[in-house]
């Protein structure tokens, strides 16, 4: 019984380990705006309502893929792209570290939507960013299927989570640290 727990533990962090081994070197602009554009193409084809999301930002902050893996220790890490309109403004990275009650691994899309001018500019301004010191955002957690009520959208950032894939028990932005990877 024993040696069972201890495999599945060994299991699970090796798991993460490797999941988070690519992550010295950033990707590729080119490859990261691939990434975007096919995240971007699912979230308004899967989500009601997010055009009309999409139509209200002044800048759109794009993480196609968000790894997050732990057992009690745990971290994610991902980048994206910085859409102004239809352009890639500039390239950063999501990174985040944590301890506590937490077991798993998972996979997800996150799109951080700037509606207001003045937090676009702060975000753009700083030299790294976290979520819940720097700005407080909102998160909303959207499924295949889902549907976005504009009306609710009354604050400067709103963090969108979609497209999650395995498991994890544990949920929070609150400490993801964001950093400035490529100027476009």
């Amino acid at each position: 019984m024993k040696f069972q727990s201890f495999a599945k533990t060994t299991f699970i962090l090796i798991a993460a380990l490797t999941a988070f081994a690519g992550v010295a070197e950033a990707a590729s602009k080119a490859k990261i705006d691939v990434r975007t554009d096919e995240a971007l193409a699912e979230f308004k084809s899967e989500i009601s309502g997010a055009n009309a999301v999409l139509a209200k930002a002044v800048g759109v902050l794009v993480f196609p893929r968000i790894t997050k893996g732990g057992f009690g220790i745990g971290g994610e890490y991902g980048e994206g792209a910085l859409r102004v309109g239809d352009r890639s403004v500039a390239y950063y990275s999501n990174a985040a570290a944590s301890a506590g009650l937490q077991i798993g691994l998972q996979r997800r899309r996150q799109m951080l939507v700037f509606l207001d001018q003045t937090a676009l500019d702060k975000f753009r301004a700083s030299d790294g960013w976290e979520i819940g010191v720097d700005a407080s955002v909102t998160v909303i957690t959207v499924g295949a299927g889902g549907s976005i009520d504009t009306k609710q959208l009354n604050q400067p950032i709103v963090a969108f989570v979609f497209d999650s894939k395995g498991l994890m028990y544990n949920l929070s932005l609150e400490g993801t640290k964001i950093s400035r990877i490529h100027e476009d």
